[in-house]
């Protein structure tokens, strides 16, 4: 094992870290990201390989950590103080242990049956859930507006617990195109529109979910085939952005079972 013990926030590979985590304008660049967590990091390890770095924070080592690193013996691996790996870890509770690795590349397949189209989502942790969903509902592929939140920050990562590994995502895409161009319907949920349960979705189908606050754009939702809605009871305005991308790709999945 290549091993450092780095100690100070001057050091280069520090500084290098700390833009990798703060910023997606480098991520992009470099076509690099963070994972934080033994799972993540041994969900990438089983899909694509080993991490190009493994970062751990000292003294704050688990059984599952351990076990990790010795798995990974001949990867070059850092120890920062806590503190200075707290300034890299997404979350307020690290879990000791980060992989820098290459941001993963999953091509669509070349026939989409089944499709969710996000439209400026801001909360990583939002895209990460709506990920992890649409992985286990059996989404063919998932577009981003170019006005979303990225699906590789390190609190998307986490949200997405490795559905990003698996499900092919487009970024930037042009929502808009897509939709005049989909084999399908496609359906713009909206807070008046038919019921979804009432609608046939066994066919190919694509599922627009808007903006936490604003929902979809006026274009976005001319260019759907229908407007959709999830019946709630009276009274409450509306669902979060997350819990009516579970309820719409779930119902899809229900009617092809």
């Amino acid at each position: 094992m290549t091993f450092k013990h780095i100690i100070s926030r001057d050091n280069s590979l520090f500084k290098q870290m700390k833009k990798l985590a703060d910023s997606s304008r480098e991520r992009r660049k470099l076509g690099e990201t963070l994972l934080d967590g033994a799972h993540l990091v041994e969900t990438y390890l089983e899909v694509f390989g080993e991490p190009r770095l493994l970062i751990i924070a000292e003294g704050e080592s688990t059984a599952e950590v351990s076990h990790l690193i010795q798995q990974l013996a001949d990867v070059p691996t850092v120890m920062f103080p806590t503190l200075m790996f707290q300034e890299l870890a997404p979350v307020a509770s690290p879990t000791g242990i980060l992989a820098l690795v290459k941001t993963p590349t999953i091509a669509p397949p070349e026939t989409l049956n089944f499709v969710l189209m996000l439209e400026d989502i801001q909360d990583p942790g939002n895209l990460g859930s709506m990920l992890r969903t649409a992985a286990a509902a059996g989404v063919d592929a998932v577009y981003l507006s170019e006005g979303c939140t990225e699906a590789w920050s390190p609190k998307a990562l986490r949200g997405g617990q490795g559905a990003q590994f698996t499900l092919p995502i487009v970024e930037r895409a042009d929502l808009v195109g897509l939709a005049s161009n989909f084999e399908g319907p496609v359906l713009a949920t909206t807070l008046r529109g038919d019921s979804i349960y009432k609608l046939d979705l066994t066919g190919p189908t694509a599922i627009a979910i808007g903006n936490e606050g604003n929902g979809l754009s006026g274009a976005m939702q001319k260019a759907a085939s229908h407007h959709v809605t999830i019946p709630i009871a009276e009274g409450v305005e509306s669902l979060n952005a997350a819990a009516a991308t579970s309820i719409c790709l779930f119902e899809r999945l229900r009617q092809t079972l």
